[in-house]
């Protein structure tokens, strides 16, 4: 059974919005207890029922060495509907911080929270 709705996977798999708007942003907590909020790229990964979250020379960034550290992360995908209809999904859970070719932070929903997904 998949942690997410039929709208918010619906609203995951989208291709309507241009790649510009395939932002999200992930939350993880340093070894400090300061909180870290950065914009990312992401893709749900249906096989798996996570959210996948990749980038840039990843494996080096500080929200990588945070989810090895913790193995856990917040995310958040939103966008605005014209004229003004705001929608978004927040996924909060255990991260795993993926090394190899292609590093990754994997996470697998706990808590999954949506929000104007439902057409009016």
């Amino acid at each position: 059974m998949s942690a997410f709705n039929d709208d918010e996977r619906s609203y995951l798999l989208s291709t309507d919005r241009p790649s510009r708007e395939r932002l999200a942003r992930i939350a993880t907590v340093g070894a400090d207890g300061t909180p870290h909020v950065t914009p990312v790229g992401w893709s749900y990964n249906t096989e798996l029922d996570t959210i996948d979250i990749g980038g840039r020379d990843f494996a080096r960034t500080k929200k990588f060495r945070d989810v090895q550290r913790s193995e856990r992360a917040a995310m958040v995908v939103d966008d605005v509907l014209p004229p003004w209809r705001p929608r978004g999904i927040e996924v909060r859970g255990r991260a795993e911080a993926v090394d190899g070719p292609t590093p990754l932070i994997r996470i697998y929903p706990d808590r999954v929270r949506s929000w104007g997904l439902q057409p009016d």
